[in-house]
């Protein structure tokens, strides 16, 4: 159990450790010098096999990031009042700051109470009554001592004891995430980095990602490990620990970073959350205020805005987005505490729901009630229901859910099959959802035969952007095949249709037919056009163009370009030369396709440019790359 001070400057927080475990936290000589803590100390006793561990925080008010640094991942609260002064700013600010972060178990401390009258002690004692009224710290108690005469102190060391043995522990889930706090080197040792770890398990041996840096997330092996002030050869979840890192300079390195487990991918500059602002705050915080926000070790500024609501009201809880200026390192869960722009008032504290990740484009309509009701899904239902409640809404990529919601593979496995979820090529969707998009498809082929009667059918990826832009391409292929493989749909060539969606030639159109089809057989890859085959034929233009709109929707033919038809045949060669050029000078260009295909430049332009529209090719500039396989394969 790690165990954290909190309180007002000079209320005898260091002094109270060092009478608890013998060791002065004090290390830097300016604290030693002035009396004052000014950073994070640390200090252990052993409890069986097992060791209690102390961060002892500093209490004037202009280090109150510092406390927060060191709050952070903490277990069990020990609130520091002193009998002479009684509860004074920090104090009520710590205990804020410590209810905000979600930390339930704690204790109080009233000391230096050989410096106060009986009654002066009992006056505070009602002070903290009050104070601690209607909040979790309501059930803490509160032991009298005096560091100096040692009064108390066996009855809260005793308590400590009892409260680490007793304390639920830390679970293991998820990957492996640590806070840095402290960075130095050691002689002979190398870079040291220090925290309390959130979540998972690292062992000696490792190979970890420290960030977020300028350049991303820089990897390093652990080297050796020391858990709870002892040499080990892991580090867990809710203890502290000191990593020895190789292949990473200190200079490297800040506090505010994280050491995580290589799978993580959670870097970002925007999260939803929910945030309860503190009622004692005088006045509401508004839309698009600008704050300073503190999570894990780090602060950045940020500009929040209240997404059901046009302000958050003293006592109030919201949904918020916050846009930070900078790139943190973010799980859903994690908990975070804000300030004033200018840092002197503690405002409020939330948590993550969902951190949006690096690079992502911002999204419109987040104040949509459809959004609103699905981030309240998030913040009130167990995981499974909130999962399937988000995917109700959208897709997620299962390693998206790993990085978000800090899961390791098996948990997302579990979670998938507790949510009812289906799963394609990595990503998940409801079954709902599913159905729908299937649903959809067949809808929008079917509006496409009414529109286009004369077409073959829909292109797939014209059908992705009308119905599921968003959508992976490989889901949606996949949810495409399904439909191919029950017979509710058929691939002509790179169009999709419905199988009732056919067409027969009459007498006459079939011997019109056989006049024209050995004119584009005899120049497969240059056939004549509409107007030509007209002139050669002697058969009417409109007749001519029509009558190759009916071949078409039998997949005989394929327009490519404006009163231009290929036989299909002609187009599955066209696309595996151009796959060929492709694959030989790393993109079709117009010049390299002509030559193979023997043409002009201007129909193997068009050619390339129908490529492109039916989703074989995507063109980057002059250069044509193929997107996948030849759909008239297929």
């Amino acid at each position: 159990m790690i165990v954290g001070t909190a309180g007002h400057i000079d209320h005898g927080k260091t002094s109270l450790i060092k009478r608890l475990t013998g060791r002065d936290t004090d290390r830097l000589p300016e604290e030693i010098k002035r009396g004052i803590s000014i950073e994070l100390g640390y200090a252990y006793v052993s409890v069986g096999n097992d060791v209690l561990g102390f961060v002892d925080v500093p209490g004037h008010e202009r280090l109150v990031h510092t406390m927060l640094a060191g709050a952070t991942g903490i277990d069990f609260a020990l609130m520091v009042i002193a009998a002479d002064d009684g509860v004074m700013p920090q104090t009520d600010e710590h205990l804020d700051i410590l209810l905000m972060l979600g930390i339930s178990a704690g204790a109080i401390a009233l000391t230096k109470i050989d410096a106060a009258s009986a009654e002066r002690v009992e006056d505070v004692r009602r002070q903290i009554a009050e104070r601690v009224r209607d909040t979790p710290a309501s059930n803490w108690p509160v032991f009298a001592v005096s560091s100096l005469s040692g009064d108390g102190i066996p009855e809260l060391h005793a308590h400590l004891l009892d409260a680490a043995t007793t304390t639920q522990p830390v679970t293991h889930g998820g990957h492996f995430r640590m806070a840095i706090d402290r960075c130095f080197t050691l002689p002979g040792a190398g870079t040291i980095v220090t925290g309390t770890v959130h979540a998972g398990k690292v062992r000696v041996g490792d190979s970890v990602n420290i960030g977020p840096t300028p350049h991303g997330a820089v990897t390093a092996r652990v080297r050796s490990i020391h858990a709870q002030d002892r040499a080990s050869e892991s580090g867990a979840a809710g203890q502290r620990c000191a990593l020895n890192l190789a292949g990473i300079d200190k200079n490297e390195l800040e506090r505010g970073m994280w050491v995580q487990a290589l799978p993580l991918n959670n870097f970002a500059d925007r999260f939803d959350a929910t945030l309860s602002l503190s009622p004692r705050v005088a006045k509401a915080l508004t839309d698009s205020a600008t704050v300073h926000v503190h999570l894990g070790t780090a602060s950045a500024m940020a500009r929040i805005a209240v997404l059901d609501a046009g302000r958050i009201e003293p006592g109030e809880s919201r949904l918020v987005s916050l846009t930070l200026d900078r790139t943190w390192a973010v799980c859903r869960g994690d908990r975070f505490v804000i300030r004033d722009a200018s840092a002197k008032r503690t405002l409020a504290g939330g948590a993550v729901l969902d951190a949006v990740p690096q690079g992502s484009a911002v999204r419109r309509g987040r104040r949509a009630p459809a959004r609103l009701k699905w981030l309240a899904a998030l913040r009130d239902l167990a995981p499974a229901e909130a999962l399937q409640a988000w995917l109700e809404r959208e897709p997620m990529t299962l390693p998206r859910l790993a990085s978000s919601w800090n899961l390791r593979d098996e948990e997302v496995q579990g979670l998938i099959g507790a949510s009812g979820a289906h799963v394609a090529s990595g990503v998940a969707l409801s079954a709902d959802h599913w159905t729908r998009l299937r649903t959809e498809i067949l809808s929008a082929i079917e509006a496409g035969h009414q529109r286009e009667a004369d077409m073959p059918g829909t292109e797939q990826l014209k059908l992705r952007r009308l119905i599921a832009p968003a959508l992976e391409l490989t889901v949606f292929g996949l949810i495409i095949e399904e439909l191919l493989e029950q017979s509710l749909l058929q691939r002509r060539g790179a169009f999709l249709a419905l199988p009732t969606h056919t067409a027969e030639l009459r007498k006459d159109q079939r011997v019109r037919w056989e006049r024209i089809k050995p004119l584009l057989d005899e120049r497969k890859f240059e056939p004549p056009r509409v107007r030509d085959i007209a002139r050669e034929t002697g058969i009417v233009e409109i007749e001519v163009r029509n009558l190759l709109k009916t071949v078409a929707r039998t997949g005989d033919v394929t327009l490519v370009a404006p009163d231009h038809f290929f036989l299909t045949t002609a187009v599955a060669e066209l696309a595996d030369i151009a796959g060929h050029v492709a694959e030989r000078h790393g993109a079709a260009r117009a010049a390299d396709f002509r030559d193979r295909i023997a043409t002009g430049r201007k129909l193997a332009i068009q050619i390339l440019e129908f490529f492109d529209r039916v989703g074989y090719m995507r063109r980057v500039r002059d250069d044509h790359l193929v997107r996948r396989a030849n759909p008239w394969r297929a």
